[in-house]
């Protein structure tokens, strides 16, 4: 199909950029009509193929009555159930692949700190479809080929760096897989190397930004114009700060393992939400209690269902993160259904003496006070028979210890006032809370685990 034909091309073609940055124009600006056909289409070979290569999904469709021929169209996929990530670890590692071993050209996983790993495969066209997707996510976001791309991805199990790498490379630009860690040189290489775009977590962005300002280089004035930042959860403030930091335009890029990787969405230059490419998935929004529809413009949790991936068809999966989906054509021209910022994610979320607190919440306070840095960390400690938050973030260089009384007592009265909480904040010194080199480690629950047979309080993290 020619959709599909699309997104092929590339293997063999240097990339013709077109309209605001569309790198497959007749698929990124078609109809909705013809996007539902596509996706219709596409839906019944994905259900095929989990018909006739994983047992457990035949199962599953079978129990819904949702044979592959029978599929009049997308809603009919809601008799389903959804899958979630303790589906992957129980069918550890490769129970829910579509391909034997053999006919897969690589495997990632997740870094299972929660339990068992979860492990996804890819075919060689899965690849190349991940490849392309990324490249058009990057092209999007006004990356050209030519461009020098500098990638503080990590390499390896961890999705990102090769996700961004592969679509680097497909979109013809030049990359340095400096991978993360090793931040002054990083800073040196940004120097001389001169890259155009950096893709990196939010938090390390950060991190280059604080150790530079360290060595007394300035950034700003670097040829750095274009960053690529995802993997986890990141306010308008943050952006503020990386933008003002680095001298460079912050694009939000989606995704995660079980589904592909980076490239499941990216903002455009207009940055009024990520575009989620309909081609490839199928996107619904759910209240995360029940699991039904939320009206238009409510938010929900995001579930995503893969329509072109050969080696782990995923069907109807809960992603836990929470957003809001915008239909409505964007002023760039494409059509794709645009996924608004994740604010956070259901498993992130702390019950806090029944209150539900984000940490992307508590971030949105914390980065808007000018004197306190962006580096931070939630502290939750079981105190008799009441849970305790804790907020630790450290001050600005130069900014006097004495003045810090006054700027933990600011940030108490504002989170108080955002999320109906009392919490304790320390004020530390710069430099005081480990950096990442990758997802930022955001809390630290020191509640004891419950015992068996009860319900714990979610622990958070990053993603």
């Amino acid at each position: 199909m020619g959709a599909r034909l699309a997104t092929r091309q590339l293997a063999t073609a240097t990339p013709a950029i077109g309209a605001h940055g569309c790198l497959h124009p007749e698929v990124e600006t078609m109809s909705r009509d013809e996007l539902a056909a596509l996706q219709a289409q596409r839906l019944r070979e994905t259900l095929a193929n989990a018909w006739q290569h994983v047992p457990w999904q035949r199962s599953r469709l079978e129990a819904a009555g949702l044979h592959p021929d029978a599929l009049h169209d997308a809603a009919d996929l809601r008799r389903l159930p959804f899958m979630a990530k303790a589906d992957l670890r129980e069918h550890y590692p490769f129970g829910l692949l579509a391909r034997p071993l053999a006919g897969l050209a690589r495997i990632h996983a997740s870094s299972g700190t929660t339990g068992k790993p979860t492990v996804v495969g890819y075919t060689a066209g899965d690849l190349q479809c991940w490849a392309d997707l990324m490249a058009r996510s990057m092209a999007g976001a006004g990356v050209r080929p030519g461009d020098l791309v500098h990638n503080a991805y990590g390499y390896g199990l961890f999705t990102g760096g090769l996700g961004a790498h592969a679509g680097a490379e497909r979109l013809g630009c030049p990359v340095v897989p400096i991978s993360g860690g090793g931040t002054e040189r990083q800073v040196a290489l940004l120097v001389d190397f001169g890259a155009r775009v950096l893709c990196a977590t939010p938090s390390y962005a950060l991190a280059i930004a604080e150790v530079a300002e360290g060595l007394g280089v300035n950034l700003r004035a670097s040829r750095l114009e274009v960053g690529l930042f995802g993997a986890e959860p990141w306010s308008a403030a943050m952006r503020e700060q990386i933008e003002a930091r680095l001298g460079l335009v912050a694009y939000d890029v989606y995704g995660l393992s079980e589904i592909m990787g980076p490239g499941v969405a990216c903002e455009c230059e207009c940055r009024d939400g990520l575009h989620g490419w309909e081609d490839h998935f199928l996107f619904e929004l759910i209240d995360p209690d029940t699991g039904t529809p939320v009206p238009d413009g409510a938010a929900g949790e995001l579930v995503i269902t893969t329509l072109t991936k050969e080696a782990l068809p995923m069907l109807r999966y809960r992603t836990r993160d929470i957003t809001r989906l915008a239909a409505a054509r964007c002023a760039c021209g494409r059509t794709h259904l645009r996924i608004l910022r994740v604010t956070g994610r259901n498993d992130d979320m702390l019950i806090i003496r029944g209150v539900n607190v984000y940490p992307s919440q508590i971030e949105a306070v914390l980065v808007e006070r000018p004197q306190l840095a962006p580096h931070y960390q939630l502290v939750v400690r079981r105190e008799g028979v009441l849970d305790a938050l804790a907020i630790e973030i450290e001050a600005q260089p130069g900014v006097e210890p004495a003045a810090w009384p006054a700027l933990a007592r600011d940030a108490r009265h504002h989170v108080k006032s955002l999320i109906g909480l009392t919490a304790e904040v320390h004020v530390l010194a710069p430099g005081a809370l480990p950096r990442s080199q990758g997802k930022a480690v955001r809390v630290r629950d020191l509640r004891p685990a419950a015992p068996a047979g009860t319900t714990a309080p979610p622990a958070g993290g990053a993603r």
